[in-house]
């Protein structure tokens, strides 16, 4: 992948350097033939690391050791570069925004999948009656007068029967979030330096610690499962004859570039600066953090970022190094507004490079939890800068539906950027 410094420097370079051949091919059926195009490629990416982290996965349950859970966790890492870059996709493509939930719903109650520290996390819930009904542990499960069987613990039971039980989204059974928390356990250590550490011989049946470890074993592979036949199904319906691409291509003038729109402007405002950052900045609360359990979030945040820029330009390296690229929707802003688009590019820039501080900050010293706490100024100030970027570039985005004669329901927004007094009552 690009080096962050030599990407940033790309996107400050775009308004001289850019606005070239593309402009002239530029049509919304060729600007919808890229959006899906560059879907396509981030899915089998993420397909890809997936498969990657299946492989690690296996090693670890085979062979339980500080080496292969470190090797694990690398992989889980890799695997969320190309993922986090699809979330732009989400919003306006319903295909893909019904699916996300099975993938990368969050926050969840982990008590629901193994054990918990009951002093840090509690051993109740008034919201939730599964909040420490713990999977691993028990092989049946009432619910509604009725009891579940969960003696093998397969993909079928995961996805089918516990996911979301109860119609409540903390109860997440399935994705990277279970995976992740599977694989570094809760992290324990509120806005203080340090992430999860669950020990390798919790997945050790000959020397087990965390009891239950052949059920945790089961329970990972069965999640990873899971995550490739989830990708694999969004794979498909990116191909040429899918149905998330069938969907856009049928009106792209309105349909589809409205998606495109749609997708820039809800992650930016209120999915990414709203409910994934403000939130848990007003509340100083590192349980808000998207990657909690890894400590994650800063790249979490950042290739949420790098999603964008890809659409807008349409332009996206492979985690093969490979580009995928053609006309998009920045070539039709530049066509119908040039002085939009230059500051489009602008304000793109202006939001990696504070990413880039974020990011640099958590590398250092500094991890996001940290940069959450009460009192932190300094960290506090890193996050309220990326915030208050990604809000600026959202305005850009707003003018883009009026300068390209767009309709769209608008954008989502965030009672932590809206109404930040009502996210306290």
């Amino acid at each position: 992948m690009i080096s962050r410094t030599v990407r940033t420097a790309m996107l400050a370079a775009l308004p001289l350097s850019w606005a070239g051949a593309a402009l002239a091919e530029a049509d919304p059926a060729a600007v919808i033939d890229t959006y899906a195009d560059i879907a396509l490629a981030m899915y089998e990416d993420s397909l890809t690391g997936a498969r990657a982290l299946d492989d690690a996965l296996q090693a670890l349950v085979a062979d339980p050791s500080e080496a292969t859970l470190a090797a694990a966790r690398d992989a889980w890492l890799a695997s969320r570069v190309p993922y986090q870059h699809t979330e732009v996709y989400r919003f306006g493509n319903v295909i893909v925004d019904d699916w996300e939930v099975r993938v990368n719903a969050w926050p969840l109650d982990e008590g629901l999948i193994d054990y918990v520290d009951t002093g840090w996390y509690g051993d109740a819930s008034d919201e939730n009656r599964f909040y420490v009904a713990n999977i691993i542990a028990n092989e049946t499960l009432t619910y509604g007068g009725a009891t579940i069987d969960a003696s093998a613990i397969t993909p079928a039971l995961l996805a089918d029967e516990l996911h979301w039980i109860d119609d409540i989204e903390a109860n997440v059974t399935t994705g990277y979030h279970a995976i992740e928390f599977l694989l570094w356990g809760q992290d324990l250590n509120g806005t203080g330096p340090g992430a999860g550490d669950r020990p390798a011989s919790d997945f050790d049946v000959a020397d087990c610690t965390g009891g239950h470890c052949d059920r945790r074993g089961a329970y990972l592979l069965a999640a990873s499962t899971l995550l490739i036949s989830d990708l694999e199904e969004m794979v498909a319906n990116w191909q040429a004859d899918g149905a998330a691409r069938a969907a856009l291509s049928d009106d792209p003038a309105n349909a589809g570039l409205s998606a495109i729109i749609t997708g820039l402007g809800s992650l930016s405002y209120g999915e990414l600066a709203g409910e994934r950052m403000q939130l848990g900045l007003l509340l100083h609360d590192p349980e808000e953090e998207h990657d909690c359990f890894a400590d994650n979030t800063h790249y979490s945040h950042y290739y949420n970022q790098q999603g964008m820029i890809a659409v807008y330009t349409g332009s996206y390296e492979r985690t093969d190094g490979t580009l995928v690229e053609g006309p998009s929707i920045g070539d039709l802003v530049a066509a119908a507004a040039p002085d939009l688009h230059e500051e489009t590019l602008s304000r793109l820039g202006a939001t990696d490079a504070a990413m880039d501080v974020m990011v640099e900050t958590a590398a250092a010293d500094m991890a996001y939890d940290q940069m959450l706490g009460e009192g932190n100024d300094a960290g506090n100030a890193i996050l309220q800068d990326v915030i208050d970027r990604l809000v600026d570039q959202t305005e850009t985005f707003e003018q883009t539906v009026v300068a390209l004669n767009l309709e769209i329901g608008g954008f989502e927004g965030s009672d932590s950027l809206d109404d930040p007094e009502a996210v306290f009552e």
